[in-house]
């Protein structure tokens, strides 16, 4: 009898113990994620803020006040004398050739790595490893002797070749990983039904693999819309120039309008952070994928 009290006395308190736990951990969830969102809309609100201040209230150093009357004049100087259509039509251009050429470069030879079976397959996926490696400053000077050469330095190809061979390697690492987990019978009911290779690539590998695609699409977007050093390296012409140089036209010899660089930088990320909202399911899918068949 006593036996069955104590058996008894003990399972309310190890649910209750097992409450206090659940509690303690959703509340330290919740404070390490209310920290990371804190950490990563302060930086946009701040820049937000910043855009709206006169030089004045910039140089004041109250980095947390509101300004007593907002700047929107800074906006249209950021437009006009930023030049910012010109620059964001040229990222555009650079940006949309870069991301079609990682994505077929890498798509092919995802395919041909995950699914071929030939003895190469390790050591060419090897030589995409290293190339992750490779700093992208470490090529400057090679690359600038090269397309001196070849007569495309000042081009936009001089910097589009570049982003697209140091894009390949993490594209090919996100799209080969997932490629080889489609079941190969998909191929062989193909192959039976008459289907060559590049049928077999086009109407099935590719839109299975449209989750990581979409990943891979973002990850090169950010990566290439915010490049400075290579763009200022191999382009000097003002009319080829890319968003980043849009910061410059605002520091002349003896003075800067800060609230306008601000307000380029607003204009700059707005086109990051509409694409990031509108493509965001498919990217935590393309994510999540991944890392449960990658």
């Amino acid at each position: 009898m006593s036996q069955s009290i104590g058996a008894g006395a003990i399972k309310p308190q190890a649910r209750v113990r097992g409450k206090r736990q659940w509690g303690i951990g959703k509340i330290a969830s919740y404070i390490l994620f209310g920290v990371l969102l804190v950490t990563q809309l302060y930086p946009l609100l701040w820049l937000a803020i910043y855009s709206l201040k006169s030089n004045e209230e910039i140089l004041a150093g109250r980095f947390f006040a509101l300004p007593a009357s907002p700047q929107w004049v800074n906006f249209t100087n950021a437009v006009e004398s930023g030049n910012y259509f010109k620059y964001l039509y040229n990222s555009l251009f650079v940006t949309t050739i870069t991301m079609v050429g990682v994505l077929l470069l890498a798509s092919l030879v995802s395919f041909a790595i995950s699914r071929f079976r030939w003895k190469y397959g390790p050591a060419v996926m090897l030589v995409f490893l290293i190339g992750m490696m490779i700093p992208m400053q470490a090529t400057l000077l090679p690359l600038m002797l090269i397309f001196k050469n070849i007569n495309i330095l000042n081009t936009h190809a001089s910097i589009i070749l570049p982003y697209i061979a140091f894009q390949t390697p993490i594209a090919v690492f996100i799209l080969s990983g997932f490629m080889r987990t489609i079941p190969h019978e998909i191929e062989e009911s193909a192959v039976v039904d008459g289907a060559g290779v590049f049928r077999i690539f086009w109407n099935i590998i590719l839109p299975v693999s449209v989750p990581p695609m979409m990943t891979v699409c973002i990850l090169t977007f950010i990566n290439i819309w915010n490049e400075y050093i290579l763009a200022s390296t191999f382009i000097s012409s003002e009319a080829l120039k890319t968003l980043p140089f849009g910061v410059n036209s605002f520091v002349s010899q003896y003075s800067v309008n800060y609230g306008a660089i601000g307000a380029f930088l607003v204009l700059g990320a707005l086109p990051v952070i509409i694409i990031y909202f509108l493509l965001a399911d498919k990217i935590t899918k393309g994510m999540v994928a991944g890392a449960v068949k990658g």
